[in-house]
Order: structure tokens, then C-alpha cells, then sequence
């Protein structure tokens, strides 16, 4: 299996900016972020820069400009942020992991047929 993403706060923000307007220039992250973040171009540029660096987007120049795209997926990043957080959180249980997901949101009943059609697949396949 390959290493987990693991991502900063700031590197969350960079990257769903770029999801969000794939391929974005480093103008048009720090326009997307600068209310939330007050980050300046330099800011931006130097964490557009730094996560091409990690393999975490990749870089494409086109004249001046440099267009940044992901090089990880939404999946991917979302899996290692629940991985982060099950090694260190929870000492890797995952069942204390989901019982504290489930009791503290109020799931509705479509989440929860959701959940129970996944886990009686899952149970279908290790069957096999």
C-alpha cells in the first residue's frame, strides 16, 4: 500500500483551491483564499511551490504563467487524514473511531442504511 497523504492545514486550504479551479495559477489560489487565510501572492506561491516539491500537485508552465494541478486525489488525501487521525487519535482502534464518528453526529436514516449496506458488503467479501 502506498504511504498515506498527509497533509498541513495550509497545504488543505492549497489544495482544495486547486481542485476547485484545476488547471489555477498561483493568482487565482491566492484570490480564491484570501478571505479566509489573508495570505499574500508570495505566501501562496511559496506553498504552491513547497507541495510540487512533496509530489502533492504538479507544476506546468505555459508562457509566464505556472499552472498548478493535483497530483493526489480527493480519496487519497481523505484517506490519510482518517489514517492520521486513527494512528494518532485512537492508537489504530478503528472501532472506538467510528463509534465516536457515529454518536456525534446525528445521522439520518439514508446515512445509516448507507452504513449498514457498506458493512454487510464488506462482510460479503471477507466471506470470499
Amino acid at each position: 500500500m502506498p504511504k498515506p497523504v498527509e497533509l498541513t492545514a495550509a497545504e488543505w486550504a492549497v489544495i482544495k483551491a486547486v481542485w476547485e479551479d484545476e488547471p489555477a495559477t498561483a493568482p487565482a489560489v491566492q484570490q480564491r483564499l484570501a478571505a479566509a487565510t489573508g495570505w499574500t501572492y508570495s505566501t501562496v506561491r511559496t506553498l504552491l511551490d513547497r507541495m510540487a516539491a512533496k509530489g502533492l500537485l504538479t507544476a506546468g508552465k505555459d508562457g509566464k504563467l505556472t499552472f498548478f494541478r493535483a497530483a493526489v486525489t480527493r480519496a487519497e488525501a481523505q484517506r490519510g487524514e482518517l489514517l492520521y487521525a486513527l494512528r494518532h487519535a485512537f492508537d489504530g482502534a478503528l472501532t472506538p473511531m467510528i463509534r465516536q464518528l457515529i454518536e456525534t453526529r446525528d445521522l439520518s436514516a439514508a446515512e445509516l442504511a448507507e452504513l449498514e449496506t457498506l458493512i454487510r458488503r464488506r462482510r460479503q467479501q471477507k466471506r470470499r
